[in-house]
């Protein structure tokens, strides 16, 4: 019995041990991330001419519109808000010289696809970023005292990423390349209660994703998860930025160096090392 249980100790350490080496390799890559495996500064561009970004009015959407563009890329900015959507464009293209296009799309209603993919013919579309979602309750609170949308986040966090998937794999996998960023969650990688639909929409993202990753990584496309833990936008209610919480800015600059480092990733160093 002392034979097995010291053979049973052995074998966890073991374990713990090569799963603090592989998050160590992990940070290690994603803090010399333009050493270990450094993108070349046409590499967005060589996607294909345009972006595509749901949820793009304001918070991490906002943000990667703003970087893919300065990154050489034009952009299709898809969020509900019309008014939000035509200033941010209009910021876009003053400060980095991009064409953007704009649709208006209310995700929590599975009517808008076939405009969003009329909108989209004649595109030479090489990114894509699946951003858009929404939260459950902005407070913690039960499930059953939580406020009655769940067809809502279901559409919006859950419907949103399989339909704009099905309807962008039409032009990426036409050219054999691409790149298909998927925002899920810190919150998703675990069951996080007092959150329960949030969590479990964002680990459905996670899974979705890395099981058409392994259906289409031989074709040269990626496709990636990134779950975040705190940034500062409007759905956090801005929290104050700080050695953990980013802002969008920061994170999403950050994280697109780390494109090529595997099929999921927490966005940022500091989210790396929780």
């Amino acid at each position: 019995m002392e034979a097995f249980q010291h053979q049973l100790l052995t074998l966890t350490g073991a374990l713990i041990c090569f799963c603090i080496l592989v998050k160590c390799i992990r940070f290690m890559k994603c803090m010399f991330a333009h050493i270990w495996s450094a993108l070349p500064q046409t590499f967005f561009q060589s996607l294909g001419e345009w972006a595509v970004v749901t949820g793009a009015g304001d918070g991490l959407g906002k943000a990667y519109s703003f970087e893919l563009a300065k990154r050489g890329l034009n952009v299709v900015m898809i969020s509900r808000t019309l008014e939000k959507l035509q200033r941010v464009a209009s910021e876009v293209e003053q400060a980095t010289g991009r064409k953007v296009k704009i649709i208006q799309a209310d995700f929590t209603k599975n009517s808008v696809y076939e405009n969003i993919e009329k909108s989209l013919q004649g595109l030479d579309i090489g990114v894509l970023v699946n951003n858009v979602g929404m939260l459950h309750n902005p407070f913690p609170c039960r499930f059953l005292n939580g406020p009655d949308i769940d067809e809502n986040l279901i559409n919006c966090n859950i419907i949103s990423v399989t339909k704009v998937c099905n309807t962008l794999f039409i032009y990426v996998t036409s050219i054999i390349k691409g790149l298909i960023l998927n925002l899920s969650s810190g919150l998703g990688t675990f069951p996080c209660p007092l959150y329960t639909m949030y969590s479990a929409s964002k680990a459905f993202i996670s899974t979705f994703a890395k099981a058409l990753q392994a259906e289409y990584k031989a074709k040269g496309i990626i496709i990636q998860v990134v779950a975040p833990y705190g940034v500062s936008t409007p759905m956090t209610m801005y929290q104050k930025p700080g050695l953990i919480t980013k802002t969008a800015e920061e994170f999403v600059s950050e994280s697109l160096d780390y494109v090529t480092f595997g099929d999921e990733i927490f966005g940022c160093l500091a989210h790396e090392m929780l």
